[in-house]
């Protein structure tokens, strides 16, 4: 199960486009009306009525991921997106999804670093439905050990497919273990270790459940075909009684930088290398993060972004590259991605990207590229909130990164602020030696790496834990 995300530009060549009553390149940020109310015992509801359409989705949001987690006792967020679908006081196993699908609906849930989601999107006539089946796995799941040696095993399977037997699957792993140490939340995978999930009893389990799934520690979003009076109504009613959990310590999390290049090589079932290049960047919470954005977007994505450009049609030398900007809730990262056509090089590849990068940070973007970077990033964040679901996303993430669900228009006006000189400033701050830069090659063709001779080989478990200062 995967969490609904929005990832990536998307490019106008003009910036006269009107969406959602919204001109592009004007700083007035998207409408969307909305209340935000608690309940007593915590739960913080933001319900935004758009009768366009006879549907509606509701987000609910858990302040929970892999950040809560700690070494030895990984993949427990992830876990429980699966738990949650086993079975509750009222709905059995498996019922969740059939009195969804078979009322018109769909669903589904997904675990990031930092909190984990689940959703409906249905039918106008179907909240009271949608609503109770929410409350009723807050209210009391069913973990028992059946269910929980089962979704164990779900989730080793998840893990072998998406990430062990997938092509490139182990770079995500590997590099966040080179740029983290062993200490910090952000070192490990969400979908966490095999071993700690095996080890985990039916105790360890359940108090997870009552610590991080409490009313307190959730947001829930409302949006689309309703009457909002009767769905605060619903709400009070199935959700009021729920007891609020134990006040939450949360996880500080501060940036890091690394002191020296790590150079990693890994040996993968591919038929092509690939190249990674990653820096160390900032979380949610800073500003620096819209300038990186702009930054990746003029790097790569239509033909005429600078790496694109040259790379992939110029050259011919890349089959594909891309350049952007990850943001958690209190660190990030900055990536470029190259695989290379027959006959060229990684070593050739990174020595190319980096002159392209060096030149930008000597001069700067064009106001020309600017300006398509501005209007791509400004188009992918309105069309994120065109559906029901991506408002009520939005909502729910806002509040509970920002403490506002009305941050998104701080967010948009920030975005649109962006100069040429803060895409130079934050490309020279963070695009510094201080990186991790990973050559995936074929078995047994170590050569194939970037500048093998100075690669550190990368097995299972030992990918190198390099020195970080905070």
């Amino acid at each position: 199960m995967k969490r609904p995300l929005t990832r990536g530009a998307l490019w106008t060549g003009c910036i006269v486009a009107l969406v959602a009553g919204v001109t592009i390149g004007a700083a007035t940020p998207p409408k969307v009306q909305f209340t935000d109310t608690r309940l007593k015992n915590g739960l913080r509801v933001l319900i935004s009525e758009d009768h366009t359409a006879p549907v509606f989705s509701i987000g609910i949001v858990y302040n929970v991921g892999s950040r809560n987690e700690r070494k030895g006792r990984t993949g427990f967020a992830h876990l429980f997106e699966h738990m949650m679908f086993k079975g509750s006081q009222n709905v059995g196993s498996g019922e969740h999804f059939t009195l969804v699908y078979n009322n018109g609906g769909d669903m589904n849930g997904g675990t990031s670093q930092d909190s984990t989601m689940y959703y409906e999107m249905m039918p106008a006539n179907q909240l009271d439905l949608a609503l109770f089946l929410e409350a009723d796995r807050m209210r009391a799941l069913d973990i028992n050990k059946a269910n929980l040696d089962n979704q164990i095993g779900t989730v080793s399977e998840e893990r072998k497919q998406g990430v062990d037997n997938q092509p490139y699957g182990r770079a995500g792993e590997i590099l966040s273990r080179a740029i983290y140490p062993p200490s910090n939340p952000y070192s490990w995978d969400v979908i966490g270790s095999m071993e700690d999930l095996s080890a985990a009893s039916e105790g360890d389990v359940k108090n997870f459940f009552r610590l991080y799934y409490a009313p307190n520690n959730a947001f829930l979003s409302v949006v689309g075909d309703i009457d909002p009076v009767q769905a605060k109504a619903w709400i009070a009613k199935y959700f009021g009684d729920l007891p609020r959990g134990k006040a939450i310590t949360r996880p500080s999390v501060a940036p890091v930088t690394l002191q020296d290049e790590q150079r990693l090589v890994f040996e993968d079932r591919v038929q092509i290398p690939r190249l990674y290049v990653e820096w160390p960047t900032v979380g949610e919470k800073s500003d620096d993060r819209f300038a990186l954005q702009l930054l990746g977007a003029i790097l790569s994505g239509p033909r005429t972004a600078r790496l694109t450009k040259a790379l992939v049609y110029d050259q011919q030398a890349a089959a594909s590259v891309s350049a952007r900007q990850g943001s958690n809730e209190d660190v990030g990262e900055f990536g470029i991605t190259v695989t290379p056509r027959p006959g060229h090089s990684l070593t050739d590849l990174e020595q190319a990207a980096d002159a392209i990068v060096d030149k930008m940070k000597a001069d700067g973007p064009s106001a020309e590229e600017l300006q398509k970077a501005t209007a791509g990033e400004e188009l992918r964040f309105i069309s994120g909130l065109q559906s029901d679901l991506g408002k009520a996303s939005r909502l729910a993430d806002a509040a509970g990164f920002h403490g506002d669900p009305g941050y998104f228009r701080a967010e948009y006006q920030k975005s649109l602020a962006i100069t040429a000189a803060d895409v130079k400033r934050v490309a020279n701050q963070y695009l510094t030696h201080g990186r991790v830069v990973l050559s995936i090659v074929p078995i047994g063709k170590l050569d194939q790496a970037s500048k093998p001779a100075e690669s550190k080989k990368v097995t299972d478990d030992n990918a190198p834990r390099p020195e970080a200062q905070r």
